[in-house]
């Protein structure tokens, strides 16, 4: 460590390290201020939550105090892509700079590794899809070479490409210390590192993943830690909705049959009569699906129980579900592959037995239909006492940060969710210039969200817009819908570059756009947030609508009327709080830098007409607030101009 400097703020500070180290590093008293809070809460073992504003440079304010303070520490993002940016690049850049000697490691969920025995068992396959054996020798190649066999280090071969299914495992299939190949099990080498590390980075996914597997009995994932340290913690309350519940899909049914039959052949194939009772459940799964329909949706669980149809449907895929059960009980004994078939077999009756049942006090049965496959789900209301019990469990300090944990500067709407009542909260604004470097336009004269031709005027809007930025643009829309709508408009009103969300994987579509001068990007949810894009390359943000949740959402139909049936406003204290963070995100796109400019547009015309707007703009960063479409033509060919909101 680094003599003469003792506090994290020094470390962050002038006299420190990082300026020689970084170039471009600027001295930010909020990030100095906020790494030493959350140094004072690791001594003192108190909980926190900080709201840093864009810019701070959050990264660095938690890793510094992570490393001085020489406890164990898990530190948990929003996404693996985070995860490798903090391992790949960040802390690299801190270890040269403050010469520590604190060792970190990275930990991902087992499907982003290499499972050495489905890849072997692949491999003797003769016969490749086209798309695949295209890549087969690209996977042979990272697969004779890697040392940690994380799939994010091939990255000739998508991540997203079916190939990578038959090569890694999951929960179900795993087969755990049963394998042949678990000695060099690159999931067992990950958590074994991850145990000697003093500081782990896993993501939201799998640390939630964690806490359920425990209150399910089952072994934890993770080593046990003085301090947990949540980035993007805005995430965390729907993600943690999400492991605490009770699911299964067709898609874990036609699996469970497909790796059966496969481990029947290859180590006891004495009757085809075993054969047909795992296709009877592959036909079940798509019988169900096909009851259900093909339509996209999310629908409260009555739809299934009133239809006639798919009530048979899923008591087809119960019975099937049950037969194959009973043959794979004496066989189970005689291999370890079906052992594994008859234990996934019964969760899967397990859990089905629980969705079927009479819906639970505090939880909403509900449907999702995919593309191929349908899912079941049981889903809790509040998860405020399970997560905060968890917490407790683990007994250690939980500090959570992220750029919006606020409403007008209050914590509420987040702490309760998670039942962090007690947790001190500091909050940070962003560094920026936003009363120099930006404008706030709300076009005049807008029609209501919900008037037909809604998204035309939209489009009308964003196309002068346009002219005055030369393209340069994200537009953000609430529904894929009147994304693609706006999209075949834009297509015959602008002459600039338009790329769409759909076309392509989003980091195919923002490498596009970033390397195409006067480009156009239009995204719906997962380009809100955690999109990164410098400099003059995007210079406006145009959003639609504000980004209320849909209202036929059964799961959140049943946290309203459960919020109603408690005396409370489900519109104020959940649904407007809800939609004020992810505006903040959605905001959050243009200024990524200190000499960033642009122009945040929304044409929502609520921001005026209805009372709540006033908390939306409240929430805002400090942008000078125009309605004159003229000013942003000047804000483009000038300097920056002073307004007041």
């Amino acid at each position: 460590m680094l003599a003469g400097l003792h506090s994290a703020s020094e470390i962050l500070g002038e006299s420190g390290p990082l300026p020689r180290q970084l170039s471009g590093f600027r001295v930010r008293p909020a990030q100095q201020a906020m790494a030493e809070a959350i140094r004072a809460a690791l001594e003192q073992k108190t909980d926190l939550l900080v709201e840093a504003g864009t810019g701070t440079g959050k990264t660095l304010a938690y890793l510094v105090p992570a490393v001085l303070s020489g406890l164990k520490i898990i530190i948990s993002t929003g996404t693996k892509n985070l995860q490798d940016q903090l391992i790949h690049r960040d802390v690299p850049v801190l270890r040269q700079a403050m010469k520590f000697t604190a060792s970190f490691a990275v930990l991902k969920g087992r499907a982003n590794y290499l499972c050495l025995q489905r890849y072997a068992a692949v491999q003797q396959e003769s016969i490749f899809e086209a798309r695949q054996r295209r890549h087969a020798d690209n996977l042979r190649a990272w697969a004779d070479s890697t040392l940690r066999g994380d799939i994010a280090e091939c990255s000739v071969i998508p991540e997203n490409d079916p190939l990578w299914v038959k090569v890694t495992s999951t929960v179900d299939n795993c087969l755990g210390s049963d394998c042949d190949a678990y000695a060099q099990c690159y999931v067992f080498k990950a958590r074994r590192d991850a145990q000697a590390a003093d500081i782990v980075i896993v993501n939201h996914h799998l640390l939630l993943s964690d806490m359920a597997l425990h209150e399910q009995g089952f072994g934890e994932l993770l080593p046990k830690a003085d301090a947990y340290i949540i980035d993007e913690a805005h995430q965390l309350p729907e993600i943690a909705s999400h492991y605490f519940s009770i699911g299964l899909s067709t898609a874990q049914c036609i699996d469970l049959a497909t790796d059966s039959a496969q481990a029947y052949k290859d180590e006891i194939n004495e009757s085809m009569a075993f054969f047909g009772l795992a296709d009877n459940i592959t036909q079940a799964a798509q019988q169900l699906c096909a009851a259900v329909g093909n339509e996209q949706q999310r629908v409260p669980w009555l739809t299934l129980e009133k239809n006639k149809k798919r009530g048979k449907a899923l008591a087809g895929l119960i019975a099937a579900l049950e037969q194959l059960h009973a043959i794979l009980s004496p066989l189970a004994e005689r291999s370890k592959a079906l052992a594994n078939c008859w234990e996934r077999n019964q969760h899967l009756l397990v859990r089905l037995q629980q969705l079927t049942q009479t819906s639970a006090d505090g939880y909403v049965h509900w449907i999702e239909v995919h593309r191929r496959s349908v899912s079941l789900h049981m889903t809790p209301l509040d998860i405020a006492d399970t997560f905060l019990a968890h917490k407790t469990q683990k007994n250690g300090t939980w500090i959570f940060t992220s750029a919006t944990l606020t409403v007008a500067a209050d914590f509420t709407h987040f702490s309760s969710r998670l039942g962090l009542n007690q947790a001190r909260c500091l909050r940070w604004d962003s560094p920026f210039d936003y009363q120099h470097n930006t404008l706030l336009y709300l076009p005049a004269g807008m029609p209501d969200p919900n008037e037909p031709g809604y998204t035309q005027q939209v489009v009308t809007v964003a196309s002068r817009i346009l002219v005055a930025s030369r393209g340069r643009a994200f537009l953000l829309f609430t529904s894929h819908r009147a994304l693609q709508e706006a999209a075949q408009l834009l297509r015959q009103a602008v002459p600039y570059p338009l790329f769409v969300q759909g076309e392509a994987s989003r980091d195919v579509l923002l490498d596009s756009f970033r390397r195409t001068p006067h480009a156009v990007l239009l995204g719906t949810s997962s380009f809100w947030e955690g999109v990164d894009v410098r400099g003059e390359a995007l210079s406006c943000v145009i959003i639609d609508k504000l980004p209320f949740a849909t209202p036929d959402d059964p799961v959140l139909q049943a946290r309203l009327e459960s919020l109603r049936q408690q005396g409370k406003n489900p519109f104020m204290s959940y649904q407007l709080p809800a939609a004020v963070i992810t505006l903040k995100q959605g905001a959050g796109r243009l200024i990524r830098d200190y000499d960033d400019r642009g122009v945040l547009v929304i044409c929502d015309p609520r921001l005026r007409s209805k009372p709540y707007g006033k908390i939306f703009l409240q929430s805002l960063p400090p942008m000078p607030l125009v309605e004159d479409e003229h000013l942003i033509t000047d804000f483009f060919e000038n300097q920056p101009m002073e307004s007041a909101r």
